[in-house]
């Protein structure tokens, strides 16, 4: 249901799957930011950092910002990487597609220094309040973006859930954010993590296959205690983990996610 194009025909309480906080009753804020890293972590991802002009960057994690070239009225969404802070940091984790808008620029002309506009934050993805129960981060790609963020403000503030994230990748070329998953072990106590790769190579060692056949093996052990699920990547790979969640008897309304969809 799209509120935004949905007019009432009288009296009606309305039920929303998020805090009265995350409702925004203006208009979405549109500031001017500075490109300050554009760094190739693997063939087909992107590090970009920014630094809005104004120092307020408050968010929650698993928000998304819509980026915007200067000139052009074409915008692309991304999820954010990092918390909110003060001093205006940006953190994006962007695959390259051929042919893109924001791809094409970044695969060939972006630089530090360079302008953008950014529209944000936005989104209704992120943490639940449920109490001890664990929280289990499945991403596929750059889908690990808000569930870093996620992970980080855990570890910001030393929440006590047991939490596991699983990352998903087709090569071990595509493998990326292991600094950062490491940076939130080490600060973050109960947090463990792991690396999955669909089509491994001789020279990878680690786990093989899909986050959802890691799922697959693992809730079934946890009998009543099946964690808080946070999805986040390409289609097929939601539902496929969907699919492995409720087949283990994880209740629909403790599985929370977000599609990423290519532009």
């Amino acid at each position: 249901m799209l509120l935004c194009r949905t007019f009432p025909r009288g009296p009606l309480t309305a039920a929303l799957p998020y805090e009265q906080s995350r409702i925004l009753y203006g208009g979405v804020p549109v500031r001017e930011a500075t490109v300050t890293a554009v760094e190739p972590l693997t063939p087909e991802t992107v590090r970009l950092e920014l630094r809005l002009d104004d120092p307020d960057c408050q968010f929650d994690p698993g928000q998304f910002m819509e980026l915007r070239l200067p000139g052009s009225e074409v915008k692309r969404a991304y999820s954010l990487a990092n918390t909110g802070n003060w001093e205006g940091r940006l953190e994006f984790y962007v695959r390259l597609r051929e042919g893109g808008h924001f791809s094409s620029y970044l695969a060939h002309r972006a630089r530090p220094g360079d302008r953008l506009t950014v529209h944000g934050p936005q989104g209704a993805f992120g943490l639940h309040e449920t109490g001890l129960r664990p929280r289990w981060f499945v991403a596929g790609g750059t889908g690990l973006a808000p569930l870093l963020a996620m992970a980080r403000r855990m570890a910001e503030w030393q929440e006590p859930q047991p939490a596991r994230l699983v990352l998903g990748v087709d090569e071990p070329q595509d493998v990326f954010g292991l600094d950062e998953l490491a940076a939130v072990a080490s600060e973050l106590p109960g947090f463990r993590y792991e690396v999955c790769v669909r089509k491994p190579g001789p020279g990878w060692s680690g786990p093989t296959g899909t986050p959802a056949d890691q799922l697959a093996g693992a809730l079934p052990e946890l009998a009543d205690t099946a964690p808080d699920l946070y999805v986040c990547g390409p289609p097929p790979m939601v539902d496929a983990v969907l699919h492995a969640a409720t087949t283990a008897g994880v209740p629909p309304e403790r599985i929370h996610r977000e599609r990423f969809l290519a532009t």
